[in-house]
């Protein structure tokens, strides 16, 4: 069975750091591109980063410059770097997978798997 699980979430201060991770089972995660995605009360879900099977990545960009997402396809794992985390940026997050096109546009519609998320949350 699929699943991916997220881990790492909690509660920071504005200005802190946290990473996430991703673990990856019941699929060929070197062959699948990944993503990252948040959604916070009342909001639509947005993409936050991507990753291509080959390594690529993309980033929205209220988060660009300060977040990094990488992979490690020998330990099945994804993660997100987070600094200079704000209060804007708390929310749930959730990792999925896909092997479509237009990875890179991270539309939640194009992602096929999902794990169950994890909460940041960011005071000021």
């Amino acid at each position: 069975q699929v699943q991916l699980v997220e881990s790492g979430g909690g509660s920071v201060q504005s200005g802190g750091s946290l990473r996430l991770s991703c673990a990856a089972s019941g699929f060929t995660f070197s062959t699948y591109n990944m993503g990252w995605f948040r959604q916070a009360p009342g909001e639509e879900r947005e993409g936050v980063a991507g990753i291509h099977s080959f390594g690529g990545t993309a980033y929205a960009p209220s988060v660009k410059g300060r977040f990094t997402i990488s992979r490690d396809n020998a330990k099945n794992t994804m993660y997100l770097q987070m600094n200079s985390l704000k209060p804007e940026d708390t929310a749930v997050y959730y990792c999925a997978a896909q092997r479509s096109s237009l990875w890179w546009l991270l539309r939640s519609s194009d992602f096929d798997y999902w794990g169950q998320g994890t909460q940041v949350t960011v005071s000021s």
